[in-house]
């Protein structure tokens, strides 16, 4: 381990490599969980288990290129391997690339507090809402950022965070536990204003096909598969800084593909039963299929908003790195700094998740430019310019690797943007869960 002062750490890697398993896998896991299972039903299971193998692949290959640019020149900062590779210029589309991307994930967790605490709260209490404060999403996210994420964010060490970490990661295995419950209870269709269900033998006499499992298909929102996937798999801006704080630093990259193999299995496993209970029915986002009388799935919304919630702070670390390296690059760490810059990231985000009205097509065009540019882009080029011709010249294959792996990041943000414009401009868009 080394001392890293003027990144604002003046302290050795003292995380054990299981916390550091919880906070990465803290940091794959999004709200793009709920929209795996409406991924699975506009491509077929067998394409979906196919793009989902692909990216998990591409993204444990993209962090060993970070690993492997940060241990040639001894950074361990995102930032800094930007500096190194462009300089000033590379540090600074490095920083704002982490700092729009983090922020957008910030306001999707908010955003699902905001919708979601409310019908929590009316099912706890058994009454619908006639105006009280308490059910006001606007004032709910205020309170929980206050009085949850604040605390937590405050923290000098993402390490910490290991506890909540791994409790998060708890409460969506219940989520997903009821999810595969659901699918041997539920008859299909279900439809989302939970008013009428429909027997299969009904739905199979209409000639309508909707409950009916489909291996491989295409509809027009299969475009969005691919970002949907990409987004649920972004961790980069988290894997220095848990890097850092590890205990035994070699062991960084078997952290990161314990933590990809865990999130896999419960992406699939999340898409599959999902799309087994409603098939053709599925919405965007998961959870809107389900009854809110249904008192499991009322505590499965409230374990999703715990997860969610417990989420931000680590989340937040990594722009808050990305602030100090773009204006207080050589100071050493200032408690003043770090709770300032804490309270000024989530009075921004609350901002946000209060006065935009639709959040999702934001995040759409946030996503399609930050999540290739963080998985494929950064650091296939950063590889490229940072590992020294004489240890790996130009052609040798693991460059050339690296060049057609940042054109494929390139490829991905040009094909997601004129997708989401097509979907803009003919209305064919329908809610997406972002990462």
């Amino acid at each position: 381990a080394h001392y890293w002062s003027s990144w604002g750490l003046g302290f050795e890697g003292k995380t054990s490599f299981g916390m550091s398993v919880f906070n990465l896998s803290n940091a794959i896991m999004g709200s793009g969980i709920l929209g795996l299972a409406y991924a699975m039903s506009n491509t077929g299971i067998v394409l979906f288990l196919t793009l989902l193998i692909f990216i998990a692949i591409l993204t444990a290959y993209s962090i060993h290129l970070l690993l492997k640019s940060a241990g040639v020149v001894g950074i361990r900062a995102y930032e800094q391997l930007g500096f190194r590779a462009f300089g000033q210029t590379g540090k600074i589309i490095a920083a704002c690339i982490i700092t729009v991307h983090n922020i957008g994930a910030m306001s999707s967790y908010l955003f699902i507090v905001k919708i979601e605490l409310p019908f929590v709260i009316e099912g706890l209490l058994g009454h619908k809402s006639s105006g009280e404060w308490y059910l006001n999403g606007n004032y709910l996210i205020i309170i929980v950022s206050l009085g949850v994420i604040l605390p937590l964010a405050l923290m000098r060490q993402l390490g910490y965070l290991g506890y909540t970490s791994g409790f998060s990661l708890s409460c969506m295995v219940f989520f997903l536990i009821s999810v595969i419950y659901k699918k041997f209870v539920m008859e299909c269709p279900v439809y989302s204003d939970n008013s009428t269900q429909t027997s299969i033998s009904a739905v199979y006499s209409s000639d309508n096909d909707t409950c009916t499992a489909k291996l491989v298909t295409l509809t027009p929102q299969a475009a969005y598969t691919i970002p949907i996937l990409a987004f649920a798999f972004v961790c980069h801006p988290e894997v220095l800084p848990i890097y850092t704080e590890l205990k035994k630093s070699k062991r960084m990259q078997n952290v990161a593909n314990i933590s990809i193999m865990a999130m896999f299995v419960m992406y699939l496993l999340t898409a599959i039963f999902g799309y087994l209970t409603f098939y053709g029915n599925v919405e965007g986002e998961l959870l809107k299929n389900y009854s809110t009388a249904d008192t499991l799935m009322l505590c499965v919304r409230l374990a999703v908003l715990v997860a969610v919630t417990l989420t931000v702070p680590v989340v937040l670390f990594p722009i808050r790195r990305a602030v100090l390296q773009l204006l207080f690059p050589e100071k050493p760490f200032h408690w003043a700094r770090h709770i300032l810059i804490a309270l000024c990231l989530l009075f921004l985000v609350n901002l946000l998740v209060i006065f935009v009205p639709n959040i999702r097509d934001i995040f759409g065009v946030i996503g399609a430019t930050s999540a290739p540019s963080l998985i494929f882009i950064l650091p296939g080029i950063f590889y490229v310019r940072i590992v020294p011709e004489e240890q790996e010249p130009m052609k040798s294959r693991p460059k050339i690797m690296a060049i057609v792996f940042a054109a494929l990041g390139f490829i991905f943000m040009v094909t997601s943007i004129s997708f989401i414009i097509l979907e803009w401009v003919t209305g064919h868009s329908k809610g997406i869960g972002g990462h």
